[in-house]
């Protein structure tokens, strides 16, 4: 199989996946190493294709337009991850990314796509296993989460629950 046909082939696998798909996944499928995966998603990614990274793997991303989606302003410390994203999941939101202003690097985005408890516990567990500092770090904290649910009314919630928890960062803040 060709670089373009394997392309093909990995865009009809994510087309069909309910969950995302690891990179070893995919090359195993592919018969190829993970690098030439890393790379044949780059170069899906260079014509338009919507496709995101996340820790548990990548995940051909179709925008639910009849969902709302909502910016929060928050700062905490790496001790509150799991409360944050428990917060949101069990109000009925996902976390879609997480993004923080670095004073070199300009912003720095990463998607999460979290949805329930389990998914936010393999994220914390696997940024414990690599012994990775999660972003928020970089910025003592303060970080923008973009969260979807399926109304406003849901988004209203989650935001009255992070600033009940200190968490929401309000527009008078400095």
């Amino acid at each position: 199989m060709n670089g373009k046909e394997r392309r093909i082939q990995i865009l009809k696998e994510l087309e069909t996946a309910s969950e995302p798909v690891s990179g070893t996944i995919l090359a195993k499928r592919m018969h190829v190493s993970r690098q030439v995966i890393v790379q044949d998603m780059a170069l899906l990614r260079a014509t338009d294709k919507n496709i995101i990274s996340t820790t548990r793997g990548y995940l051909l991303y179709k925008e639910d337009t009849s969902k709302a989606k909502r910016v929060f302003v928050v700062c905490h410390d790496i001790d509150h991850i799991c409360e944050e994203l428990y917060a949101v999941v069990d109000c009925g939101g996902r976390m879609l990314d997480i993004s923080v202003y670095h004073s070199v690097y300009g912003v720095i985005n990463a998607d999460l796509i979290i949805q329930n408890r389990r998914e936010a516990d393999e994220f914390i567990e696997k940024m414990e296993r690599m012994d990775s500092e999660p972003l928020l770090t970089l910025t003592k904290g303060s970080h923008i989460h973009t969260i979807e649910a399926d109304n406003e009314e849901i988004l209203d919630h989650i935001e009255q629950v992070l600033r009940a928890k200190g968490f929401l960062v309000e527009e008078n803040d400095d």
